[in-house]
Parts: C-alpha cells; structure tokens; sequence
C-alpha cells in the first residue's frame, strides 16, 4: 500500500527518515564516558566519534542530491538506508576507538541520504508555504526522536552497555526500510539530463552559490545547526561530568531542550500562513540569539546550577525549530529541477560547519563549561547579523520563486 501526499503516514515516514542522524547520535550521547572507559580512549577521542559522523554526514551528502535529480528518489534512498544498517551493526562489533570512528563515519555516508531525500521529497510534492508547514509537521515530530533518544540510550547503557544503542538502531533501521521498499512512492517529476559526475556537481553547486539568497540561506542553516551541535557534542561531558548529572538523568536533561525544538517546529507550521517564510524565520533567528544570550549571562550569574545552562538552551532549540524548516524551503523552493542538488548542498554546509564547531568545542572543554555558552552565542548572534545583511537578496529570490508559481 503505498503512501499518499498529504497524508498523516507520508508525513510520519519522512520525518522518521530526517530523525536518523539524530538518532544515531543522541541515543549513545548518554554513553559516551562508558565508551571512553571501555576503550580506555580520551576525552577528545571519544568526540571524535561524534565529529566523524558528522564529516560522513556532510560527505554523503554531496552526492545523493544530485544522483536523486538523475536516478530518483527511492532506489538512492534505499541504498543510503542499507549502508547505515550495515555500518550501524559494524559499530556495535567495533573492537577499538579507532574503528568504532571509521564506522560512525560510514553509518554517517548512509544516514546523510534519507534526510537529503525526505526534504527532497516535500519539495517535489508542494510548494512555499505549504512546504514549509509540512517540514515544520516533520520537524514536530522528528523532535520526539531527540526527545526520548537519550532517555532510551541511558536505559540500555544501564542494562546492557553502549552496544544496545547500536543494536537498537540497526533494527529499527531494518524497519524502516522495509516501509520505504514497499509504500514510498517516486516522486521525481524529471530526471536531470547530464550523467553525475564530480565536475557536473560541482558545476551544478557552482551555479547555486552564485544566488546570493541561497548564499544567505547557507550562512543561516551554519549557525542555527552549528550552535544546536555544539550543545549535542558537548552536553553529555558538561551535564555529568562537571554537573555530576548520572546518563538516565542527563538524558532526560537532554529531553527538555528537545521539547523547546518540538514547540518552535509546532509553533512554526501555525504561523507560517500568516508571517510566510522570512517572517517565520526572523522569529526563530531572534528566539536563538536571545537563548544564545542569556546562556552566557545565566551561567556567569549562577555557574554551580545546572539549569543555567538547560533552560537558555530550550529558548534556543525553540528558536531553531521555527527557523529550520523556513530554511530548508528558502533555499530549495527556487530550484524545481535541482531541488536534490539544493537540499544536498544545504546539508552539507550544515554538516560540515557543524563538524568543526564539535572538535573545536572538544578541544576547549575541560573543568569549565563556558566553551559551551560562549559558543552558542556567538553562533547565534552571527545568524542574527546575517539575517538582516541577506535580507535583500533572500527576499528577491522568494519573490521570483513566488512569481512563478
């Protein structure tokens, strides 16, 4: 039985797709000392893992857009879901630090393409604003995956050990994959003429970069996601190890900065009718940059309570649940016929940008947690100024895109 357009079932499935990456690292945030300890790796060794994934994240992506734009939609995105099942399982075997790193970076390659095709897929089904409600329903309920993630991996690292996180994954993994063979339908109107190679994409990304709207976008998508990273990456070593919360608590800590991602995505769908994308989007940039700031003024203030850090947070990840799926629209609502290649490009900078902030948020934690504050709202107050200086050119970009529909 395959899946509709406007159904409750597609929109579920998507959101499950794009929830993948996220799953793959919160669910084992909550063991991250006890893999450090039972490697006997360092600090830094075990962020790498985190850094790996997001590297493989970002690699991946530069190429399932525009093999999507030419093969379609769900052969690629099958063959993205079968490598993150068989590097997944490799982890969970993993007899070292070193290898369990290599193949996070692997299970990143496969996790990169369901979330580069789930936002294709919207885009190839509607339009504008009602694009932007259904990745705001997706971003709504992806937002319980980060949500109860941590919850479930604190579980299982008390019951059984880090590995039960990966085994967890590999068979709700299995799953899913089994519902996309049989219900996702294929949704590429068009195929894209010219054969995928290295100079055709980077000829392809060329020509995106050149609109300084998606250029904007670009700059946008790097600080909300670089700033909600750099808490992922380093919250676990934070929340226990300088604020002595146990993984069952910290994963439930974790838990409520994911509720204020679940309202702003909620918040977001309602609004966007109304506000349309840019203003949709100016609210959740000035919601993260608020959250970005009274972290740092919160933690000066009360540096022993651990809430100084978790409740600017949750105004933060509210922030990026409103602005996130805006855009993800903006960026590919201009590119009907290269909308993989747009999508694929967007994650990769998010990715990528996102990947540095984690070692360089590595290597300055220690016996303080103000790298974390300090980083976040600097991010946050960068997305706040390139909002306003790209105003301009985003706006010219909608508007055409508007024209034309």
């Amino acid at each position: 039985m395959q899946l509709k357009p406007d159904t409750l079932a597609l929109t579920i499935v998507l959101a499950i797709l794009t929830s993948l990456g996220p799953l793959s690292t919160d669910m084992y945030l909550p063991s991250l000392p006890a893999i450090g300890a039972f490697f006997g790796a360092s600090v830094s060794q075990v962020q790498l893992t985190l850094s790996a994934f997001l590297f493989g994240f970002a690699v991946g992506q530069i190429f399932y857009g525009p093999l999507a734009d030419r093969h379609g939609r769900k052969p690629v995105l099958l063959i993205g879901l079968s490598l993150f099942i068989i590097a997944t399982a490799a982890i969970a075997l993993a007899p070292s630090i070193e290898a369990m790193t290599v193949a996070r970076f692997f299970q990143a390659l496969g996790a990169s393409g369901p979330i580069v095709l789930a936002r294709t897929v919207v885009r190839d089904l509607y339009s504008l604003e009602r694009a932007g409600k259904e990745l705001a329903r997706m971003g709504s309920i992806m937002g319980v995956v980060p949500a109860i993630a941590p919850v479930l991996g604190g579980i299982l690292e008390t019951a059984v050990g880090w590995q039960g996180s990966f085994v967890a994954v590999t068979v709700f993994a299995l799953v899913l994959s089994t519902v996309v063979l049989i219900g996702l339908p294929e949704t590429l109107k068009a195929r894209a003429p010219e054969p995928v190679s290295i100079v055709n994409i980077v000829r392809v990304y060329r020509e995106l970069l050149r609109n300084g709207g998606y250029r904007g976008y670009l700059m946008l998508v790097c600080c909300t996601y670089g700033g909600l990273f750099a808490f992922i990456s380093g919250s676990s070593f934070v929340l226990q190890g300088i604020y002595g919360l146990t993984p069952l608590l910290f994963g439930f800590a974790f838990g409520v900065c994911v509720i204020g991602f679940i309202t702003g995505a909620t918040v977001s769908q309602r609004i966007v009718r109304t506000r349309l994308i840019e203003g949709t989007l100016k609210i959740g940039v000035i919601a993260m940059a608020l959250g970005g700031t009274l972290m740092v003024v919160a933690h000066g203030l009360f540096q022993t309570s651990v809430l100084a850090i978790l409740l600017p947070m949750t105004v933060y990840s509210l922030g990026v649940g409103i602005a996130l799926p805006q855009i993800q629209v903006g960026a590919m609502t201009p590119f009907p016929d290269r909308a993989g290649a747009a999508s694929s490009l967007l994650g990769l900078s998010q990715m990528g940008s996102a990947a540095i902030l984690g070692i360089l948020v590595g290597k300055m934690l220690g016996g303080s947690a103000w790298p974390l504050p300090l980083t976040i709202a600097t991010v946050a107050l960068g997305g706040l100024l390139i909002l306003f200086l790209t105003q301009g050119a985003r706006d010219a970009m909608i508007a055409a895109a508007r024209a034309k529909t």
